[in-house]
Parts: C-alpha cells; sequence; structure tokens
C-alpha cells in the first residue's frame, strides 16, 4: 500500500500545471536585441567620455565682449603713436674741452640762456687777457705814430722835411690804425672762444637726460667713445604733440582740424581734447601709414616725451547729419578669425569652444565693432589656432 501511494504522487509531480502560463516566448529575445542595438552607443558615449578626460585642454588666452559709450562708439578711425616733442635739441658745446661744472639735472626747467654747464677755460681766459694787452700795446702805437704823422707834416709845410718822410710817418699812422682794429677782432675772438666753454639753453624747455658727467671730453662732433658729442637733452614741453601713423586705406576718414581724443597708455582713464594739426604729405611704403600730427588742446605735466598713445578721431558733422550710434559692442580684433569665407568667434561655453558666426562693423583700433552674434558678457578666444574646431576642450591661459 504504501509503495502505490509513493508511484501516485511521483506521478503527480509530473503533471502539467494548466493555471501557470509562462511569458511570451520572444520578450527576452526583444531585450537582447535591444541591447546589442545600444551596445555600440554605450561604447561611443563611454570612449568619449573617456577621451574627453585623457585628452589634455589646449591652453588660450580669453578676452570678454565689452560695451563702448559716447564718444568711444561714435569715433571715426582710431590710430595709435608716440608723443613728440615739436622742439627738441642735443645740447653740445661749440669748443672741445673737459666738462668742469653741470648745474642741471633731469626735470629741471630752464630758460633761455641760462647756463646749463662749464668747460675747463682758464686757457680762453689766458687768450683773452693776451688779446686785451697786445690791443692796449697797438693802441699805444697808433698814438705813437699819430703824433709823428702830425709832426712830419707840419715840418713838411715849413719845408723843414723831405716829402718820402712825411710818406712813410703816414703809412706807420694807417698801419697802426689797422693793427688796432686787428687787436679788436682778437679781443672779440677770443671773447667768443671763452663764451663757447659755456653751454647755455637754446630755449624755454625742461632737461630731458644727460649724456655727461663732470671730467668726460666734450666735442662739438665726438669722435669715438673717449668724448661726448651733447652735454643733455632738453625739450619745450609746451610744444608736445602725438605722431600717429594711420594706414593709408583710411587716412580720407582725417582732415586738417578734426577733433581728436587723446588717451595716454600710461593714464587709460584720462582723455585730452586735441584737434588734427598737420598731415604729412608722404607715406612709409614699408608699413603702409601716413603720419599725423595731432596736437592738444589740454595738456598737463602728466604727458611725456616718448609716451604712447592712441588717438580717437571723431566725426566732423553739420547739424543736419545723422548723429553717430551711442553705444557699440566690440571685442579684440584678434578674437575675429574666417572659416569657410565667414568672420567667426570661438566663445567659451564652460570648458569648450563653442564656432559662432558674427557680423562685424567698423575697426576702432585694437577692437571691432560686432554688429551681430555676441553679446556683452560673452567670454571668447583670443587668436584662435588654425586647428581650433567647435567643441574642442580648451583652458584659459594664466597671464603674467
Amino acid at each position: 500500500m504504501n509503495e502505490l501511494n509513493a508511484r501516485d504522487s511521483d506521478l503527480s509531480a509530473l503533471k502539467i500545471d494548466r493555471a501557470r502560463r509562462p511569458g511570451p516566448p520572444g520578450r527576452w529575445k526583444r531585450w537582447l536585441h535591444l541591447l546589442w542595438v545600444l551596445m555600440p552607443v554605450i561604447a561611443y558615449v563611454g570612449y568619449q567620455t573617456a577621451i574627453n578626460k585623457v585628452t589634455p585642454a589646449l591652453k588660450v588666452k580669453v578676452d570678454t565682449v565689452k560695451y563702448l559709450t559716447g564718444t568711444e562708439a561714435s569715433v571715426e578711425l582710431v590710430a595709435t603713436g608716440y608723443v613728440v616733442a615739436q622742439v627738441k635739441a642735443d645740447v653740445s658745446s661749440k669748443a672741445t674741452g673737459r666738462l668742469k661744472r653741470i648745474s642741471v639735472e633731469e626735470g629741471d626747467t630752464v630758460l633761455a640762456g641760462e647756463i646749463l654747464a662749464e668747460l675747463d677755460n682758464e686757457d680762453f681766459m689766458a687768450d683773452l687777457d693776451m688779446a686785451r694787452a697786445n690791443l692796449k700795446q697797438a693802441q699805444a702805437d697808433s698814438v705813437a705814430a699819430e703824433l709823428n704823422y702830425n709832426r712830419q707834416k707840419q715840418l713838411f709845410s715849413k719845408g723843414m722835411t723831405p716829402e718820402e718822410v712825411v710818406e712813410n710817418a703816414t703809412a706807420n699812422y694807417h698801419r697802426a690804425l689797422a693793427n688796432v682794429e686787428a687787436m679788436k677782432a682778437r679781443v672779440t675772438w677770443a671773447e667768443v672762444a671763452l663764451e663757447n666753454s659755456v653751454i647755455r639753453a637754446p630755449f624755454n624747455g625742461t632737461i630731458l637726460t644727460k649724456q655727461a658727467d663732470v671730467g668726460e671730453m666734450v666735442a662739438p662732433l665726438a669722435a669715438g667713445t673717449a668724448s661726448r658729442g651733447s652735454v643733455v637733452t632738453m625739450a619745450d614741453m609746451t610744444s608736445l604733440e602725438v605722431e600717429a601713423d594711420v594706414s593709408e586705406s583710411n587716412i580720407q576718414k582725417v582732415i586738417v582740424g578734426q577733433p581728436c581724443e587723446i588717451v595716454l597708455d600710461a593714464y587709460p582713464q584720462v582723455k585730452y581734447e586735441g584737434h588734427v594739426k598737420k598731415i604729412i604729405p608722404t607715406a612709409d611704403r614699408t608699413r603702409a601709414t601716413v603720419m599725423t600730427k595731432v596736437t592738444f588742446s589740454n595738456i598737463d605735466s602728466r604727458v611725456l616725451p616718448e609716451m604712447s598713445a592712441r588717438v580717437s578721431f571723431l566725426p566732423v558733422r553739420n547739424e543736419s547729419e545723422p548723429t553717430a550710434p551711442s553705444t557699440a559692442i566690440v571685442v579684440k580684433s584678434d578674437a575675429v578669425t574666417q572659416r569657410d569665407g565667414r568672420s567667426v568667434v570661438f566663445k567659451v561655453q564652460e570648458s569648450y569652444a563653442r564656432q559662432t558666426s558674427v557680423t562685424v562693423g567698423r575697426q576702432l583700433g585694437d577692437v571691432k565693432e560686432i554688429l551681430s552674434g555676441l553679446a556683452v558678457g560673452d567670454r571668447v578666444v583670443l587668436l584662435p589656432p588654425g586647428g581650433l574646431k567647435d567643441g574642442d576642450k580648451i583652458e584659459e591661459a594664466q597671464t603674467l
């Protein structure tokens, strides 16, 4: 009996349970197929993620898009140049000698005729003393010759002396007078030589530099390192102007009398008014520029020779002409490059470069006006490398 029950229980375990229905036979195949389809995508994303983490970022310089307002936005042209004194001189000695004294320092203001330096002049003074003594002797000789001449004339009128004696007395007298004039000229020459040993200011101005020290040899034309050609360099600070180089392609925008705004690189927040004084009637073929001289309308002690300056040429408009724009969006010219014949910039978005097409307007010095494509505050790559592409990883280079 037990055997029969065991057999029945084994048979019942082999029965199929009709109530339990297995899932659709194709579900696992669909999941497997989907997995095979997604596998390349997952691999590509993983590969790009790994590459971005491993690939070093390209270091670039970055600048920010800015606003220009007021006159900066209405300028016709911007040029760079240097402050130059129109009245400037390397003051030297007319004589050759050893420098005995210098009475000025750099920055001193001097008047025309003021003594700047002196050479050793004892020999010149001795020559002057000798010339004066010779003059006195010549004058004494002329007095004696005159007395003898008058005496011989009286004797001749009385028939007491021959005519030949009178003629000799006359010649001696005139020779004595000529010798007096020669000695006067010799005194004048000695006085001039002594004066040439004294170096004076040729005009009112300011001492810029000293080229010689006490004890050095000074000569009108320095023959070598053993002698100096000039003692000091001075300039008239009221004659300062800016010599700006204007491109040949833009020179038609500049006219004499045109108002300008001058900004020195040393004081970028200070603006000086000025106007175009002269356009030099020749061009520099090597740089394709024309020199334009701009004079200051208001100047102060901060303006110094050889300072670099930026000149903004303002428009000359009649009342009937439209006013210039009061604002402009600008970016450094180095940020704009060409790709496929279009002007583009590379915007910085997080750590990646994004190529952006822009519409460029006026060239305002070292910046360009952007009519469309950028907004104030956007950060862009300066001097983008030729191989830089959209989406490349970048890193801002640290500037000192």
